[in-house]
Order: structure tokens, then C-alpha cells, then sequence
């Protein structure tokens, strides 16, 4: 009996290999990767070709030069991303300002309305998406809230009955690392940092947290830091 499709929305980050790899098993996933011209992207790309052969999925790269041109985010400039200190990660003061140097217009809606359109033409059951906790407290199109309503959109949206999964996100970034060992997520092959260097920076807010999280978890991080 084939399995039942899925679409996933995989960056190559650490949250979307453990989302992803908790459904592997029960579903024949396609992933999708989105080229906005982001400063990470050939290292996105790469580790998520990677995961993708490991985890035996199909993979999309999806290209967006016009989202590039209207993004003033630091993620698609020559600007400096901004860094950040382990103590401030729970700064909700800095954290915001962080997530907006940082934010890319309606970057979620784009994704999962894109990927809505691939589940319709291939009959797939789920989009699955690595929203998660931590992110969701400065990025609002990571929450809960958000989840629900674009649920609820697509029930109006579409004929089909496709639902989003975000199965991270109640989870801290340390829950996502203990979830990633549990399912044997390829952890090793995620690439989280903002820059795009061959090393993860060590001090952009998405290094500090993937950084935070392994320590927390107590579970070894292959990740080499350039800090």
C-alpha cells in the first residue's frame, strides 16, 4: 500500500529537518526550498539536498527573484546580520528588533501558499512546516495563532482537505534538539546560520539558539562555529 503524499517547506535549518523527519516514515514527502535571494542560500540548498537524500524525498527549488526586490531584510542585503549575546536571547525587547532587521514580507504566507498549490496538484495530505516556540514569540507568522488561522483560510482556499502540521511549536529550541534525537532526524546534515558561511558564524540569533539548544540537551552538536 503507497503511503499517503506530503509537502514539506525545508530551509536545511535544524527546525524544519526535525519537523520533517518526524513524518518521513508515514508519508512520501516532497520538499520544497525557496530561493529569495537570501545570503544563506547555497548553503540552504546544499544541506537541504542532503537531508533529502536521506531521508529519500523529492526536492523542489522554488526560485522568488521578485521577493528579493521589494525585501529590505538583512537576510537579502550586503548588510550586516545583526548579532546578538546568549544572554539576550530572551530579550524580548532585542529579540524584536532582531526578528525585524531580520523579517522578510510575508515570507510564511508566500511559502505555504506555494506549497498549498503543490499539495492540490499532487494530492498530498499535509504541509509540514518547522515553526516552533522560540521564533514564534518575535516572528508572528510563526505562532500558533497563525497556524490556526492559515488552517482556516485553507478550508475556504482550496477543495481539497490539506492541513498544515507544525509539530514544533510548543517546543523550545531545546525540545526540537531531544525530538530531533528521539526521531533520528539527520541533524548533522541541518545548516542554521543567517550568513551563508562555510562555518555557522556563531554569533547571528539563529546560531546563538541552535548553539543554546544542543548544550541544553546535552547532545553534541557536529556544527563547526567560526565564533
Amino acid at each position: 500500500m503507497s503511503k499517503p503524499r506530503g509537502i514539506t517547506v525545508l530551509s536545511g535549518g535544524l527546525d524544519s529537518t526535525v519537523a520533517t523527519s518526524i513524518y518521513s516514515e508515514k508519508y512520501d514527502l516532497t520538499a520544497l526550498t525557496f530561493n529569495y535571494g537570501q545570503q544563506s542560500l547555497e548553503k540552504e540548498v546544499s544541506h537541504a539536498k542532503k537531508i533529502c537524500s536521506k531521508l529519500n524525498m523529492k526536492h523542489i527549488i522554488i526560485d522568488l527573484p521578485w521577493l528579493n526586490k521589494i525585501s529590505n531584510s538583512t537576510l537579502t542585503t550586503n548588510d550586516e546580520i545583526p548579532k546578538i549575546l546568549e544572554k539576550d536571547l530572551d530579550n524580548l525587547d532585542i529579540t524584536r528588533e532582531t526578528a525585524k532587521s531580520v523579517w522578510v514580507p510575508a515570507r510564511n504566507t508566500i511559502f505555504c501558499s506555494i506549497a498549498l498549490a503543490y499539495a492540490e496538484s499532487i494530492k498530498a495530505e499535509i504541509i509540514i512546516v518547522g515553526w516552533d516556540y522560540e521564533e514564534a514569540r518575535t516572528f508572528p507568522d510563526n505562532s500558533k495563532e497563525y497556524l490556526n488561522a492559515f488552517n482556516e483560510t485553507i478550508k475556504y482556499g482550496s477543495f481539497d482537505n490539506i492541513k498544515i502540521k507544525a509539530p514544533l511549536i510548543d517546543m523550545t529550541k531545546e525540545d526540537i534538539v531531544n525530538t530531533g534525537k528521539k526521531y533520528n532526524a539527520p541533524m548533522n546534515l541541518s545548516y542554521s546560520c543567517y550568513t551563508g558561511h562555510e562555518k555557522h558564524c556563531g554569533v547571528c540569533e539563529s546560531c546563538k539558539r541552535r548553539k543554546r539548544a544542543f548544550i541544553q540537551a546535552n547532545i553534541n552538536d557536529p556544527t563547526e562555529y567560526e565564533i
